[in-house]
């Protein structure tokens, strides 16, 4: 990933794909459950210390999203439908320019937001329609350390002034 000349000031991840496994765990109540990777809970930080703001912007209506965000103390929109409108009406609140935004997604769903945002990474299992604009390909998979990662590759860079 090059990061000469990027300033992300922002990262806008997915929930399921990227911070999950894409799989769900459903119990006889209907109960949900996911799997997430305790070091995107450590990148998290990571990103917090270099200043860029992170925040989860997913259609997933369940509370399995918004306790995994209370949880890093990120911001968390959920149940939205149209990302793309989503992240332009959030950069503006924020004052946060979509060029300094690295927006990570595995599907069609983040296709539109991506198209507008400065970086786009997707995860190694993500889908092909998202990974042929994808500006970074992870090596890891959904769920397995996808925002630990790119935090190392962001923090690779801003040690030495590349950002």
């Amino acid at each position: 990933m090059d990061f000469v000349g990027k300033k992300i000031k922002l990262i806008v991840s997915d929930f399921d794909g990227v911070m999950t496994d894409n799989r769900v765990l459903v119990d006889e109540t209907g109960k949900e459950a996911v799997y997430v990777s305790r070091a995107d809970g450590q990148a998290v930080q990571m990103l917090k210390s270099m200043g860029i703001e992170i925040v989860i912007i997913s259609s997933e209506t369940n509370s399995v999203v918004k306790k995994r965000a209370e949880k890093l103390k990120i911001d968390c929109i959920h149940g939205i439908t149209d990302k793309a409108e989503c992240l332009k009406k959030y950069c503006e609140e924020k004052n946060i320019s979509l060029r300094d935004i690295a927006y990570i997604g595995n599907d069609v769903n983040d296709f539109e937001a991506m198209q507008i945002s400065g970086m786009k990474i997707v995860p190694q299992d993500g889908y092909d329609a998202v990974k042929n604009i994808a500006d970074y390909v992870t090596k890891a998979n959904g769920g397995y350390g996808v925002i630990r990662e790119v935090a190392n590759l962001l923090l690779e860079n801003w040690k030495y002034g590349k950002e």
